[in-house]
């Protein structure tokens, strides 16, 4: 009887404890309705402090708690350039820090000296006019992990369906919610120093190539029978250019994307004119489980 007992009081603790497990899933965010939608971004213009990272996304979370500890009381940021599905690892590029101030107000040279002192460097994004944006919950550190599974499918999914170039991919930590952005406009506002230095860099080849090709196109150098043809690309094939990566273009110092950024990811390009920004409901195509899908691409010279 007592064996009984025994094994009746471990299977209810068991069954307890899986309902609890469940409860805890749920509460983080596991049954949350992800609502993508494209219009006004959910901040204005901010200042952030931020640590630049070139490497596995995997590895930031130093840096989250290196900027919370600085002032807890602060909202994290991240903004990533590459796509990790594109790009390896060991050259994802993307910047973490605290929001010193949004809108007309000024951070006070305290709390910029403050971040200073710690090795932070201080950098402004201006307020795009649209957005493609998410929310999630943000009750749990489980709801972090839940959220790179369910969301960025989700803004993928949005942004590749309707042929838009967006970018990079921001993430705001606010209070109960996690804000997902990618900028419609203005993308290359929102490119690090170190963001472009690496484009400048990445494109010094391609100018040389450029050296040795007359004004129609045609390869011009002795060694090479390739002739290259220089004309407008279709995004459909530009999917990969931009944020969290980078573009083999030519670039104007405000155009910091590469080939291996998030950029693109439809076919024609279509511009956030061509939205119906009034109607911000859920994406309605089933969504896939990939995380940040994009196709490998090569953008035109110039694009934003």
């Amino acid at each position: 009887m007592s064996d009984l007992l025994l094994l009746g009081l471990i299977g209810a603790l068991t069954l307890l404890l899986l309902l609890t497990l469940l409860a805890f899933i749920g509460y983080s965010g596991l049954l949350a309705e992800v609502t993508v939608s494209a219009g006004s971004p959910p901040i204005g213009n901010i200042t952030m402090a931020y640590k630049f990272h070139k490497g596995s996304y995997g590895k930031t979370g130093h840096l989250f708690n290196e900027s919370c500890s600085v002032s807890p009381k602060l909202r994290s940021v991240a903004v990533y350039y590459d796509n990790p599905r594109m790009v390896p690892p060991e050259k994802c590029r993307c910047a973490v820090g605290s929001i010193l101030s949004e809108g007309e107000e000024s951070p006070s040279p305290e709390l910029i000296h403050l971040y200073q002192k710690f090795g932070f460097k201080v950098f402004s994004f201006p307020a795009p006019s649209h957005v493609v944006t998410a929310t999630f919950p943000y009750t749990t550190p489980l709801s972090i992990w839940l959220a790179t599974r369910r969301v960025h499918p989700a803004l993928d999914a949005y942004i590749k369906e309707r042929k838009l170039c967006a970018h990079p991919w921001l993430e705001i930590y606010q209070q109960d919610q996690i804000h997902f952005m990618c900028p419609l406009a203005r993308q290359g506002d929102f490119y690090v120093p170190e963001v472009k230095e690496t484009e400048r860099k990445s494109r010094g080849p391609v100018e040389a190539m450029d050296t040795m090709m007359d004004g129609t196109g045609a390869d011009t150098s002795d060694t090479s029978s390739v002739s290259l043809e220089v004309g407008p690309i279709s995004r459909e094939t530009s999917a990969a250019t931009l944020s969290p990566g980078a573009s083999s273009r030519a670039w104007d110092d405000g155009d910091t994307r590469s080939e291996h950024s998030y950029s693109e990811s439809g076919a024609s390009g279509s511009s956030f004119e061509e939205l119906d920004l009034e109607g911000e409901g859920p994406l309605g195509e089933p969504l896939g489980p990939d995380k940040w899908r994009r196709e490998p691409s090569t953008p035109e010279k110039g694009e934003e």
